[in-house]
């Protein structure tokens, strides 16, 4: 696929992490996300789809 046409995801940490168990912490670090309000971008692929899937509660998603 070429560059120009993948789409690009902006994913900002919402909340805290703090209680949650270990997969989720390990989830979002896998994302990159280290504090609250944190944003960073991922190409939209179905890897990070199911990343996003799994910690949505923790998470704004903006298509960029």
């Amino acid at each position: 696929m070429p560059i120009d046409k993948i789409k690009s995801l902006k994913i900002t940490q919402i909340k805290s992490v703090i209680g949650h168990n270990s997969k989720t912490k390990r989830t979002m670090a896998a994302l990159g996300l280290r504090r609250m309000h944190q944003t960073v971008k991922h190409d939209d692929t179905p890897q990070i789809k199911g990343m996003i899937n799994a910690v949505s509660f923790l998470l704004k998603v903006e298509k960029s």
